[in-house]
């Protein structure tokens, strides 16, 4: 038996926590084993150097970095805590920001407008070369970044920015903006990619809506059963 996994991905402040945790809720609640994984890992080697680029805690930020440069960090960090997972062993593993997280953010910022984006590359990266599982399905949750800033501004101490503040990323409107039409974009590429509509208009639906959603998205996918 394969190991389903399921990514929780969207920009910053998208409600990504909430929806992770929402979904781990409802697999156990249907009897299925369920494992968890989130990153970056900033307690871990690789994922401290990642949150040190995100604040720019030494003197360069995340921003500046080139693009294949910051993907690896990214890269290492989950190849460090995928050695000793086993396929298998649970029903469902739910990752909050994986490999697509990576191949977006690192396509879209101020420094990059100008090159072709590095999806494929980042897919080969983690899947092909460091071997990482590929995911079941990616969930794309959208939010417009107006409403995702004001969530990030609720988040509240976080230890890897060293209080409430933004990280590099949730400080750029324009990231967001692109982050979220490339999500956008690789849901139309991947068919393995699948929005998860967070908007009602103007108005944030709400998180039970959201997660009802998700469980249809899963049923008509054969990913889960009526129990």
């Amino acid at each position: 038996m394969q190991t389903k996994i399921i990514t929780i991905e969207g920009i910053d402040g998208s409600g990504k926590t909430v929806q992770f945790n929402r979904l781990y809720d409802n697999l156990t609640a249907l009897g299925y084993s369920v494992d968890t994984k989130s990153f970056p890992v900033y307690e871990s080697y690789f994922g401290s150097q990642v949150g040190r680029f995100l604040t720019g805690e030494e003197g360069v930020f995340a921003t500046d970095v080139d693009q294949k440069s910051m993907a690896l960090w990214f890269a290492l960090d989950r190849f460090d805590a995928f050695r000793n997972w086993r396929d298998g062993e649970y029903d469902f593993l739910i990752i909050n920001r994986y490999v697509l997280s990576n191949a977006v953010y690192q396509s879209i910022r101020d420094r990059d407008l100008d090159k072709p984006d590095i999806i494929d590359w980042v897919f080969e990266l983690e899947y092909e070369r460091l071997g990482l599982p590929r995911p079941t399905l990616d969930l794309f949750f959208d939010v417009n970044p107006e409403s995702a800033g004001r969530n990030v501004d609720k988040k509240g101490f976080r230890e890897y920015v060293g209080g409430e503040k933004r990280d590099v990323y949730e400080r750029s409107m324009g990231i967001q903006e692109r982050a979220r039409n490339m999500y956008v974009r690789a849901s139309q590429r991947y068919d393995g990619v699948c929005i998860i509509n967070c908007m009602d208009g103007a108005r944030l639906r709400t998180p039970d809506e959201i997660a009802g959603d998700v469980t249809e998205l899963l049923l008509s996918r054969g990913i889960i059963e009526k129990r």
